[in-house]
């Protein structure tokens, strides 16, 4: 049986800590991220360590976890000398690797503990992601939708059949691409979450209206469990949250990147952090702005998720 987000939410009490990022959890445990199929070709070739970066985050609190399948297409892995059969089967391996993580942390602390049950965020990467050249940060990508139909569709399959609580399709920046994750999804009976990567605190990246997004969205999509922003700088996460409510009654997932600039060429971020306040004064703040779910994307780990789950202690009055 599927776990629910809305029970965690009730769990939680409308407070839910995200994870944070599979690549920067890997990078400190010394895997290198420069080839282009990314956390991919961990999930390939060391899966024990994708586990352990699950681990690490439901150790620091976080109540989902998302599968370490972003860079994990079928295209990308047959361009990697991957067989068809093969390219299939590290996706569905992502759900399994995370299955096994929660079960063993939940049997070990989590059920004494009395936490939530982990809810498991199948990642759907964008198609910019399979580029591997920043597209996502972009969009714009000059194919057609059934192009885009056709990349999503399998992966999407795969990841629910597997046993995913959820599809998550992240780092989305169109209202198109959205729209046509959201059409497969709904095909499928899948529940979704839709998070957006935004040049701002109202538009996309590709320049769509978040509130229109929302609007849009929220209508005659009944499988659609949540939206949100991801990858995005910290800085416009209150921002992004209210132009989310004005279009939207339901909750709102917040995962922001650290504020450093993504270099596609060198595969690296570079910059600095967004340092006027921690990571758990940021979240505070996005809490008390109405989101019901905060983590964080890229160049975090977990010590910030530490900070978030923190401070919805303190917010919910457990300290």
């Amino acid at each position: 049986m599927r776990t629910k987000l809305s029970d965690v939410l009730t769990q939680t009490h409308g407070h839910m800590v995200i994870d944070g990022s599979m690549s920067t959890g890997l990078e400190l445990l010394g895997c290198t991220m420069t080839d282009s199929l990314w956390t991919a070709k961990i999930l390939a070739e060391q899966p024990e360590k994708v586990k352990e970066v699950h681990l690490e985050y439901f150790r620091a609190g976080a109540d989902c976890g998302i599968t370490c399948s972003y860079q994990a297409t079928i295209p990308g892995l047959l361009a990697h000398g991957y067989s068809q059969q093969e390219a299939e089967e590290i996706i569905i391996r992502s759900i399994k690797v995370f299955l096994e993580a929660r079960t063993q942390w939940w049997e070990k602390e989590g059920k004494t503990a009395g936490r939530a049950y982990p809810l498991c965020l199948a990642g759907c990467g964008p198609y910019g992601a399979y580029l591997a050249d920043g597209s996502e940060y972009r969009g714009h990508y000059g194919v057609s939708k059934e192009v885009l139909q056709e990349f999503h569709k399998r992966r999407a399959e795969l990841l629910w059949q597997a046993g995913a609580d959820l599809l998550l399709f992240e780092t989305e920046p169109s209202l198109e691409e959205a729209l046509i994750e959201a059409e497969i999804a709904e095909a499928m009976g899948a529940d979704y979450w839709l998070s957006f990567s935004c040049q701002n605190g109202t538009l996309t990246n590709e320049g769509d209206s978040l509130t229109d997004c929302a609007k849009i969205l929220s209508h005659n999509h009944p499988h659609l469990r949540m939206l949100g922003v991801n990858c995005t700088p910290p800085h416009f996460m209150p921002e992004a949250i209210a132009a989310l409510q004005k279009g939207t009654s339901l909750p709102i997932g917040v995962y922001p990147n650290s504020g450093e600039i993504y270099d596609a060429k060198t595969k690296t971020w570079h910059g600095e952090r967004e340092k006027q306040q921690s990571f758990g004064d940021f979240a505070k703040a996005w809490y008390l702005a109405g989101a019901s779910a905060v983590g964080g994307c890229c160049r975090t780990a977990s010590s910030h998720i530490k900070q978030v789950d923190d401070v919805r202690n303190k917010l919910l009055g457990r300290d």
